[in-house]
């Protein structure tokens, strides 16, 4: 059992340890620092691991082992801020927590050697302790010791960093561009920069909130404004619509800290904060190399900001300014560090964030542990980077289909709804096709999830010729290698062979559309030519830049909607290539947590409208890929709720402030009661739900979406709301797709025990299948090729 005797952020206060069941036994009263730089005392015992792994709370479980040797009531320090060893910009917030006995003002603290315990005051959140903020931290080690008449001193080890970063994330992009003039008037910031990693002056300024429901400028000493709102906080206290908004660089991107403060006072003060933090992490794709623009609507998020909550907001922590979440977890705890260190540690944290900002809550929450307390994901995804897997293969099937139909009119493939048997994905036959006059001889109306929702992102991610950022040059565009891959090449690493970043993706062995041949919807025929000409995607060094429509100035002599010129081709036996990754990338992606492995332990609230009938690439499956990958690694996840709204026929209700309530209730539970874990904090409305139309509950219970990992009759919200599969689930693999690699096993395998259903090839075409994998074909029973064994 290990009990972390710090934790970061100080929550719950009266339960600072925290319990990881999946440990079993350990050497008594060893301390150490953990992972995250928190130290630890570990506590010879042997537990069993419970079903939900994390969510039970340790009082209970700490009080029957018995206090750690050394720590009951004794003097400690604590991080507030962060991680001891994460440290940025020389600040850092830091508790002394004193034995009952001593009092608070015989308490002295110092930092390497020098005392500053006149930073200290009563701590307002715990018991019988001092917080203070320790400022002007040389970069590198310091050490913080306390200590009180007549007993053992406290020694603290910080680590700090420069507030330009690096943390933890590697060498930075020298091919990094500074926000645009444009850009930066969406922060009213106007520059200069104040060194080559777009530094900018801090600056702090009121803004109001107009009756035209946009921010004004606010001067306190000039009259009230007339258009100027007010706004009522969650206390029931009614207020000027006032906020206070402070805008400045960490880690080389824009973050911006937003708070109501009709009286101007300030982080000294702040009567109307509600002392809770919504961290508002942003969407979108990009490649990044860029510093970012503003998300008004999320930077100052108006509702959260009319309750009283503080927003912190990062172009670091969007995902349309970069997809590097090894640098994005590292800008979330500097962000937080600078808001903890200069507002105060609030009672709790909680993520908001839709698409990429989804997709970060869930991979920060299980990689960085007391970043947040709470997540709402929003339109959720487990993550990117195996999104990219069956994304990949949308232009390779759908220019498959669309040559069929070019040859033939009458070809299956003409009827979109026909598509769902190979591609998995929602199709229909009535929504229009955004690139209809690109492709003509395609039956209108009609599309595809991979055509509205996805076309563009594989050469986005795959093709280094092709992105680009605002403002630079064709000269300097060249000079960059727009990949995911390079992106995050401190994680992935370089193919030492051509120098280019390397690659995940894979497809060798995948057979696509083997379900639809095994139900009788495919012939063998079309099953073997599919396979056949399919292809992948070429190697990096082999990329060209892109035509029609992705490249404006080839329109429309250039059109190439599938980027076919980046797909190999047929050779003399008629069989194109297919494409392997590499199985270091994918080992890195897993051991830096790029992949959400489904360890998580905090309140999850995961709400989308359903949008599944636009064909939107937000589509419903993905939050239970998530669920699933929970269920398989810690047992559970029952600390994960799923809200389905119907935008059918339209978006016409936003549940968020719901969602915010119920989180607020579950966090205020849990603060209150720590003994009963995430499980037993959990409120009535915390339960999987699904609403109508203009948000009025159609069914709530925890058998709602009955039938969709699982083999039982379908429940209430899952008949209403259809879930749909992809590329790679149609084609054999598992539900959560978590597979960059299947392993493989030999078409004659395969046969012999009846993976081809009722049809039995001949002689002529298993010689076939074996000229078309010849290594072999998935084997699904077994793990992804390419997980680390570390990682079950």
């Amino acid at each position: 059992m290990v009990i972390v005797t710090g934790p970061w952020n100080g929550w719950p206060p009266k339960a600072p340890s925290h319990l990881y069941a999946d440990d079993t036994s350990f050497a008594k009263h060893d301390v150490r620092e953990d992972a995250m730089g928190r130290r630890i005392t570990v506590v010879k015992a042997v537990v069993t691991a419970v079903a939900a792994a994390g969510l039970v709370s340790t009082t209970v479980t700490a009080a029957a082992a018995g206090p750690p040797s050394g720590s009951h009531g004794a003097l400690r320090l604590e991080m507030l801020s962060g991680p001891a060893r994460y440290v940025s910009g020389g600040t850092a917030r830091v508790r002394v927590v004193l034995p009952r006995s001593v009092p608070l003002d015989a308490a002295t603290v110092a930092v390497d050697g020098v005392d500053v315990s006149s930073s200290f005051v009563p701590d307002d959140q715990a018991p019988h302790a001092l917080e203070g903020v320790l400022r002007d931290l040389p970069v590198g080690e310091s050490t913080v010791k306390a200590r009180v008449p007549g007993r053992d001193r406290a020694t603290l080890r910080l680590v700090n960093h420069p507030v330009t970063g690096p943390m933890f994330s590697g060498p930075q992009q020298p091919d990094f561009f500074c926000s645009t003039p444009d850009h930066l008037a969406g922060f009213d910031l106007t520059g200069p920069f104040l060194d080559t990693d777009c530094s900018l002056p801090t600056r702090v300024d009121h803004y109001y909130r107009s009756t035209a429901d946009t921010w004004r400028p606010y001067d306190p000493a000039a009259p009230r404004p007339a258009d100027m709102t007010t706004t009522t906080t969650s206390d029931g206290t009614t207020v000027d619509f006032v906020i206070r908004w402070e805008r400045g660089t960490i880690n080389r991107f824009v973050y911006t800290i937003a708070v109501l403060d009709p009286e101007g006072t300030g982080p000294a003060a702040l009567p109307h904060w509600n002392r809770k933090l919504i961290y508002y992490f942003g969407g979108g794709v990009a490649i990044g190399h860029y510093q970012g623009s503003n998300n008004q609507s999320e930077s100052r998020y108006a509702y959260g900001l009319g309750q009283g909550y503080a927003i912190a907001w990062s172009t670091g922590t969007k995902t349309n300014t970069h997809y590097n979440l090894v640098l994005g977890g590292e800008t979330a705890l500097m962000v937080k560090s600078r808001f903890v260190t200069e507002y105060g540690d609030p009672e709790y944290t909680v993520g908001l964030g839709g698409s990429g900002g989804a997709i970060q809550q869930y991979v920060y929450g299980q990689n960085h542990k007391g970043l947040l307390d709470g997540a709402i994901p929003q339109y959720s995804y487990p993550d990117m980077v195996t999104q990219t897997i069956h994304v990949g293969d949308c232009e390779l099937l759908e220019r498959w289909m669309d040559l069929k139909v070019r040859a033939d009119p009458s070809s299956p493939w003409g009827v979109w709804t026909n598509r769902t048997l190979i591609e998995g994905l929602a199709t229909s036959d009535t929504v229009p096709n955004p690139y209809q006059q690109l492709t003509p001889w395609l039956p209108a109306p009609g599309s595809s999830e991979c055509v509205n929702g996805w076309r563009g992102l594989s050469p986005l991610a795959l093709n280094p010729k092709f992105g680009t950022a605002p403002g630079i040059t064709p000269e300097q565009q060249a000079q960059v290698e727009w990949t995911h891959w390079n992106d995050a090449v401190n994680v992935y690493g370089r193919d030492p062979a051509t120098g280019f970043a390397r690659s995940t993706w894979d497809n060798v062995g995948v057979q696509y559309g083997l379900k639809a041949l095994v139900d009788g919807n495919l012939t063998p025929a079309e099953f073997l030519d599919l396979n056949a000409s399919v292809g992948g995607w070429k190697d990096p060094a082999d990329a060209v830049q892109e035509g029609c429509p992705f490249v404006a100035s080839a329109c429309p002599a250039d059109v190439d909607v599938w980027s076919a010129r980046n797909i190999t081709a047929p050779g003399p036996d008629g069989v194109a290539p297919r494409t392997e990754g590499s199985v270091e990338s994918m080992r890195a992606a897993y051991r830096s947590g790029l992949v959400f492995d489904g360890r998580i332990d905090i309140p999850i609230i995961d709400w989308r409208h359903y949008l599944d009938a636009e064909l939107n690439m937000h589509n419903a499956r993905q939050s239970f890929a998530s669920r699933q990958r929970m269920r398989e690694r810690q047992g559970s996840a029952a600390n994960q709720v799923v809200w389905f709204t119907d935008a059918r026929p339209a978006r016409a209700f936003d549940q968020t402030p719901m969602a915010l309530a119920v989180m607020d209730e579950w966090l205020g539970n849990l603060r209150a009661h720590p003994s009963r874990g995430v499980l037993g904090a959990k409120p009535a409305a915390a339960v999987d739900s699904c609403f109508a139309t203009d948000g009025t509950l159609l069914y709530r219970g925890k058998d709602a979406w009955r039938g969709i990992i699982d083999k039982a009759p379908a429940g209430p919200c899952t008949r209403r709301f259809p879930i749909h599969g992809t590329s790679r689930t149609v084609a054999g693999a598992p539900f959560d797709e978590q597979h960059y690699k299947c392993a493989l096993q030999p078409v004659r395998a395969a046969i012999a025990h009846g993976g081809y259903g009722s049809w039995h090839p001949t002689k002529a075409e298993t010689d076939r299948l074996t000229q078309v994998f010849p290594t072999g074909v998935c084997d699904y029973r077994k793990p992804d090729a390419g997980r680390p064994r570390a990682f079950g």
